[in-house]
């Protein structure tokens, strides 16, 4: 598989987890494993990855009232994946970004 990675999961939950115990949420892709995010996690930031944990979000149903009738549809499914880091190791997603005004 190539990059299962696909973002940082960056919400006030993710964060405090990432300030109480060091552990980083990121979106991954439907097929990843966890050995295949272990592995991608390392080579792209350089970090021993402890444990990774992952789960299965479902997408929801959505229902809409048009002229035309009831329209439904569904919202994609998502998959999260939990890295726990060793000891003093951490990742800084902000390193490469510049301000919106030095661009």
């Amino acid at each position: 598989m190539k990059n299962p990675l696909l973002r940082p999961w960056l919400t006030e939950k993710s964060t405090g987890l990432t300030e109480d115990r060091g552990q980083y949420v990121f979106q991954v892709k439907l097929d990843a494993d966890k050995i295949d995010i272990k592995m991608a996690v390392e080579e792209k930031f350089g970090v021993d990855v402890k444990s990774v944990r992952t789960l299965n979000s479902l997408g929801k149903t959505r229902r809409q009232n048009t002229r035309k009738g009831v329209v439904t549809g569904k919202k994609n499914d998502t998959k999260k994946a939990i890295v726990t880091l060793g000891e003093g190791q951490s990742i800084d997603f902000y390193s490469g970004a510049t301000p919106k005004g030095d661009a």
